[in-house]
């Protein structure tokens, strides 16, 4: 599974690499920071899964779930962020988000939530 990582945190990004090295079958093959970066790189890298930081430079999280969705509709997209109000969960829900994770309780959910995805594929892939 190709995977794409999107938060301007530098800290959170390194996180994030350590937390995906321990799953077997995934790849990251993307970051960016900000939000134009994030919209350029996600379409040229077309990875399998993305996760989305809320508060980013140049935009939202949401902005580029709504930019992206629309050219990548089964792409997963998890929004990891320290703004887990029900409303933001909502919107992103409704704006097709797959996964809506709070970074100060939810962060060490993202390998599972991976095993699992790559379990499904493998899955999907088999039955046809």
């Amino acid at each position: 599974m190709r995977v794409f990582i999107t938060d301007d945190s530098k800290i959170v990004v390194e996180r994030l690499h350590d937390l995906l090295d321990e799953v077997s079958g995934l790849e990251v093959v993307g970051e960016a920071g900000n939000v134009p970066d994030a919209v350029s790189s996600i379409q040229k890298t077309n990875p399998d899964a993305v996760i989305l930081d809320l508060q980013m430079p140049g935009g939202t999280g949401l902005d580029v779930l709504r930019e992206i969705r629309q050219g990548h509709p089964l792409m997963q997209v998890l929004i990891c962020t320290n703004f887990a109000y029900p409303q933001y969960k909502d919107e992103c829900m409704a704006a097709g988000a797959n996964y809506f994770l709070d970074k100060s309780a939810d962060f060490d959910k993202i390998p599972a939530i991976f095993r699992q995805l790559i379990k499904d594929a493998k899955r999907s892939n088999s039955s046809r």
